[in-house]
């Protein structure tokens, strides 16, 4: 009764504890006298890194590992696991991917690429900005954008079993979704490892695919192909909930309702230049009509120029006011709604609502009208 009582306060302490001292280690939630750990050796490393090979890359649970990694007779089985566990977290050949509560292994170098390393869509070189000048409609659409890079605190939360999310471009071209408050809730987590692998399932087909969270870079990966297959686009509706079993997580696209339809449409010039125009397009999935971008045709100049601008801080003035215009023509009243701009802009670079609310409201050459619409100011 006690311990129930007092376990949240103490729990803490505990822990803070036995990180200071030397006799214990900690792996997947667990903790362990340093002086009972069991030597396990380079060799016995390179036949786990073996089966993992085999498993073309994991995951595999301890336990199935231990039947091959021949350790001393009379061992305690937990005792074993425990020490091959902490033997394969301190080798850097080795990935522990399993979700809270559980132990999976993966070799490193046989996670996708998009997993090992931020893909280049969804690297973002902050962008200085003052959050004062964002307005109550402004905050309150950075909370319903729910962007990754938005500051955690301003997040929506949601506690719904199924959400619905539209793609920006980088997401949709990687094949990922944010790893938002209200995503994660669906999604499954760990306690100290950075990746975690699970299974997608298409809830139209049951087909299953590979999918990760990546908690440090804060996006979920796996699913490019599937965004193909179901004709997906930037601006379309991912539907998202909770698998039946741990470790899956179901999606869904609803179908479009008409097979042609107006939207707004990118051009993408040789030289990476993009302008929009309202085209009539084949359309195979529900879309956020202010985020909608069609992309005809190849990416190739789209992408060279992101390559281009890696790694750069990207100068909002030219790239904002350069959108801004152009958007402005598909609107006889030549004004643009803030969301428009947004998925326009990340279209170019990787940049979250903030950055971009805060330059519209103070820009000189930028008029905001009303209710989250904006136009370039007329020169004179």
């Amino acid at each position: 009764m006690v311990a129930q009582q007092h376990a949240k306060g103490i729990a803490p302490l505990i822990a803070q504890a036995l990180r200071k001292s030397p006799e214990f280690v900690y792996i997947a939630g667990r903790w362990f006298p340093k002086s009972l750990i069991v030597d396990v050796g380079e060799g016995q490393r390179n036949v786990a890194e073996a089966l993992l090979d085999m498993a073309r890359g994991g995951p595999l649970p301890t336990g199935k590992l231990l039947g091959e990694v021949e350790l001393p007779p009379g061992v305690n089985p937990k005792l074993a696991e425990f020490s091959l566990d902490l033997a394969l977290q301190e080798d850097p050949r080795f990935d522990e991917v399993g979700p809270a509560g559980e132990v999976a292994w993966f070799l490193h170098r046989l996670e996708p690429e998009a997993v090992r390393k931020a893909p280049l869509f969804l690297q973002y070189q902050p962008i200085e900005h003052d959050r004062s000048l964002l307005s109550e409609d402004m905050l309150d659409l950075e909370q319903r954008l729910d962007d990754e890079l938005s500051p955690p605190e301003t997040q929506m939360d949601d506690e719904s079993n199924e959400i619905q999310i539209a793609l920006v471009f980088p997401h949709w071209r990687v094949g990922s979704l944010p790893l938002t408050k209200r995503v994660s809730r669906l999604f499954p987590t760990a306690y100290e490892s950075p990746r975690v692998r699970f299974d997608f399932v298409d809830a139209q087909t049951g087909d299953r695919f590979q999918g990760w969270v990546v908690r440090p870079q804060k996006y979920i990966v796996g699913l490019r192909d599937w965004y193909l297959r179901r004709g997906l686009m930037p601006g379309s509706l991912v539907h998202v909930r909770r698998g039946e079993k741990p470790g899956e997580v179901i999606v869904s696209a609803e179908a479009h309702r008409s097979s042609k339809e107006w939207v707004r449409t990118a051009l993408v010039g040789a030289d990476g230049g993009v302008v929009y125009a309202t085209l009539k397009q084949q359309v195979e999935s529900s879309f956020d009509e202010r985020m909608v971008i069609y992309l005809p045709g190849e990416l190739g100049a789209l992408e060279v120029g992101w390559q281009r601008r890696a790694g750069k801080v990207q100068n909002l003035d030219r790239v904002v006011m350069e959108t801004v215009r152009e958007l402005a023509k598909l609107n006889t009243q030549n004004h643009v709604h803030a969301v428009e701009i947004y998925s326009a802009m990340n279209l170019i670079m990787r940049c979250p609502p903030a950055p971009l609310l805060a330059w519209l409201t103070s820009h000189e050459q930028i008029q905001h009208v009303g209710h989250l619409h904006f136009r370039a100011a007329e020169a004179g």
